[in-house]
């Protein structure tokens, strides 16, 4: 059975370090930051003060006043990612194309900032002044929906949800979609929007998040010896993905290729990874056999290494099993953005789209001292020009042992 190639023709991002890709990977490539003092609420109360929010983002600047009402704060930043991606690929949507265009939007923690407002109303002034319509605004496959509403699009339309490996997972059963002709064309990546009182409080119990308050640029430190737990972040990432063929017909540019996707599962933890690292490392071996391409092929790994103690040390094993003693560069962008949780996958994604497009490797920063146990090319503190790369790898793990990765190529 014949299966398409499956290309990248649209790119957009709200993020911590950008509310566009071309701004973001600017500041991604400069090592700058999106790290500061959280302001979306009052943080007296808790041992984290900092977060990546997206700085700047006004949801009028993409939605009308009524559409903006109606959506969760993540949902507002999915179809602002998504307004871009349709712009940069020209993807004109008729009675013609509906059918076959599909949506597949993920997201971790889905409207837990629709949630946790109407909580409060609730508590204060009773549930008959809660919004009507918290109900469809907080489910898991809001910003689907409403992103297939406003297209007015017929093909497959789900909302993703595998923790920090949502939208990693979204992308990959979007190619897996195309590629066995249930759609042409898949609007697809992730969102989040969790840094609420709710969000933070939970995260720092687990004991996951950095408490550097009085250092926020510096407090995401992914494989470092120092590092002290994640950042929060929030924002969007969305890929338009189509046929290689229904691209070349309507003379889209292609941006990359995803040639593969695997996932795989730990099945030992709620929230802990497997400390063997097999199964994050089978998924990685799945989907470079799926792309018929080797390890030695592989010239960059965008890495999930969040800043955790034993995330990024168990991803650095990962990455051992896999490519044996190999020195291959693997960077953490979340040291500029956060972790973005279930849109994290989608704009390391766009990071990996933009390396294969300009030659370049995004750095890892705030790295000062080497951890034995992760002894890899973290690409440090500042990113690295190359004469050519042509594949790249995208990893993300999630609590419950999710393991997703997706293999990209240099379009050709």
């Amino acid at each position: 059975m014949f299966s398409p190639r499956v290309v990248i023709t649209g790119m957009g991002l709200i993020s911590p370090v950008g509310l566009d890709a071309d701004r973001a990977w600017s500041n991604i490539v400069a090592g700058r930051s999106g790290v500061g003092r959280i302001t979306l609420f009052d943080t007296n109360l808790f041992r984290v003060k900092i977060a990546g929010e997206a700085w700047g983002f006004n949801p009028i600047d993409h939605l009308s006043i009524k559409e903006a009402r109606r959506a969760d704060r993540s949902v507002q930043f999915a179809i602002a990612a998504a307004d871009q991606a349709v712009r940069q690929a020209r993807l004109i949507f008729s009675p013609e194309t509906a059918d076959h265009i599909g949506v597949m939007i993920g997201t971790g923690s889905a409207g837990i900032w629709t949630y946790t407002a109407n909580q409060a109303i609730m508590d204060s002034k009773g549930p008959t002044h809660m919004n009507p319509l918290m109900i469809p605004m907080i489910v898991a496959d809001s910003a689907s929906v409403q992103i297939g509403i406003k297209y007015g699009v017929h093909g497959p339309n789900f909302g993703i949800v595998s923790a920090c490996a949502t939208s990693n997972d979204s992308i990959g059963l979007a190619v897996e979609t195309i590629k066995r002709g249930d759609a042409q064309v898949m609007i697809c990546g992730g969102t989040e929007a969790a840094i609420t009182k709710l969000g933070i409080g939970g995260f720092d119990n687990l004991g996951t998040l950095s408490r550097r308050n009085n250092a926020p640029t510096e407090a995401c430190r992914p494989f470092d010896k120092e590092r002290d737990g994640f950042v929060m972040g929030e924002g969007a990432g969305v890929l338009i993905l189509e046929s290689m063929d229904f691209a070349l017909k309507r003379d889209a540019e292609p941006l990359a290729e995803v040639v593969s996707y695997a996932a795989t599962s730990d099945g030992t933890h709620l929230t802990a990874p497997d400390e063997t690292a097999s199964q994050s490392a089978r998924a990685i071996k799945r989907a470079l056999e799926k792309a018929n391409i080797a390890p030695d092929e592989v010239e960059y790994i965008n890495a999930h290494a969040p800043g955790t103690i034993l995330g990024d040390k168990l991803e650095a094993r990962a990455v051992k099993l896999v490519f044996g003693d190999r020195s291959i560069p693997v960077s953490s962008t979340k040291s500029m953005t956060g972790h973005l949780l279930g849109a994290a996958g989608a704009i390391e994604a766009i990071w990996c789209v933009q390396a294969l497009r300009h030659n370049l490797l995004p750095p890892t920063i705030n790295y000062r001292t080497p951890d034995p146990d992760c002894a890899i090319d973290c690409v440090p503190n500042v990113a690295r020009s190359v004469s050519s790369i042509n594949v790249a790898i995208s990893s993300a793990y999630g609590f419950g042992g999710h393991n997703s990765t997706l293999v990209l190529r240099k379009a050709s």
